[in-house]
């Protein structure tokens, strides 16, 4: 009798907890930074797709990471596509500059391909955020808004040492503490072309002055 009621009470918490785990389980990752800029999700806050521009850089600003492609100089690979996440950041939550900065140690594959062939290609998508989950879009819907961003990476130079740092530290306040032994330097990507995604019918192109022309309303 002991057991089975014993077995009857956790049938009965198991019950109560489902929700409470489901709600855990599909819940969007929050407050990376510790901002919360991450939980943006109302679809009113998107600027309107005729601005692709402004598409771009609110895309840009509301991420917090994205994945870069760099050419490999790895043996085996060499010459070949390869991709890689990396935080960055263009500044604080809705007062971003457009420009990607990076914290980055030589120990990253990354900054060793990115040694032999500056050249790299961005891409962010609002599919980190809550909104693509929030309106049922896959990460590869044209819905789901993504941005494209090709160029060189290359270091900031003194005068922009600290709107780099500031720009990092505000959303990735982690960083600060990470070994000074992996000698970390602050870059950036140094656009040269543009790609949006943010509905059917192909990318839209928009060219660098245009894009740090937008301003956020």
């Amino acid at each position: 009798m002991a057991g089975c009621a014993r077995g009857s009470a956790r049938a009965v918490l198991a019950f109560l907890l489902a929700p409470a785990l489901v709600a855990l389980l599909v819940a969007p990752a929050r407050g990376r930074g510790g901002q919360g800029h991450g939980d943006w999700g109302a679809a009113e806050l998107l600027p309107p797709r005729e601005n692709a521009a402004l598409v771009a850089r609110f895309v840009t600003n509301v991420c917090d990471w994205g994945a870069l492609a760099t050419i490999s100089t790895q043996e085996g690979v060499r010459g070949r596509p390869f991709a890689d996440v990396l935080s960055l950041s263009d500044g604080p939550p809705a007062k971003g500059s457009g420009v990607p900065y990076f914290y980055l140690s030589p120990m990253q594959q990354s900054v060793g391909n990115l040694k032999e062939n500056p050249y790299a290609t961005l891409t962010m998508s609002l599919a980190e955020t809550s909104f693509c989950r929030k309106y049922g879009f896959d990460p590869q819907s044209p819905l789901c808004a993504h941005t494209i961003l090709s160029g060189t990476v290359i270091k900031v130079s003194e005068a922009e040492m600290d709107v780099a740092r500031n720009s990092l530290f505000i959303r990735h306040p982690e960083m600060k503490t990470w070994p000074s032994s992996h000698n970390w330097f602050f870059a950036k990507l140094n656009i040269t072309n543009i790609w949006v995604l943010d509905y059917f019918g192909g990318p839209k192109i928009v060219t660098p002055e245009e894009y740090y022309n937008a301003t956020f309303q």
